[in-house]
């Protein structure tokens, strides 16, 4: 993951400003590990600075993105999610019944894109994988209702 002091480092070659709101809102993505929409980042932020616009949270996600700081994910229905960018690729799982995330990393991967590469003579230059289903939770809600 991201440290905070590379974090500020990246911001800082951005050549833009970085202001008490660019720093929170970045700042709350790295402690809370990501997959936040705008919403849940706007109510996180305005605990520290109660006047912060919704406005202002989409913005500054602009432009971190713009930065290659945070990556914009789609991961279920039309909202979006919001994590920091990072070097290593991980995959994500996705509860249909809480909208839970759940990253992890198929060491497989590799092996699987160059396959795909020879075959079908496609050059893969980036990958999503999201996988859709119930976590543990939700499963034990389904299974007790239907019981």
């Amino acid at each position: 993951m991201m440290a905070e002091a590379h974090l500020e480092q990246t911001l800082r070659g951005a050549g833009e400003r970085i202001t008490p709101q660019r720093r929170l809102i970045a700042g709350i993505l790295l402690d809370q590990g990501g997959h936040l929409s705008a919403d849940d980042i706007h109510q996180l932020a305005r605990r520290e600075h109660p006047r912060l616009s919704l406005a202002t949270v989409y913005r500054t996600l602009r432009w971190l993105k713009e930065c290659g700081v945070v990556r914009e994910l789609r991961l279920n229905g039309n909202k979006y999610r919001y994590e920091i960018a990072r070097e290593e690729t991980h995959q994500h799982m996705i509860c249909l019944g809480c909208g839970k995330v759940i990253e992890f990393t198929c060491n497989h991967y590799p092996d699987i894109q160059q396959r795909l590469d020879r075959e079908h003579n496609f050059c893969v230059t980036g990958v999503r994988v999201k996988l859709l289903g119930y976590c543990a939770e939700c499963q034990a809600r389904i299974n007790k209702s239907t019981s």
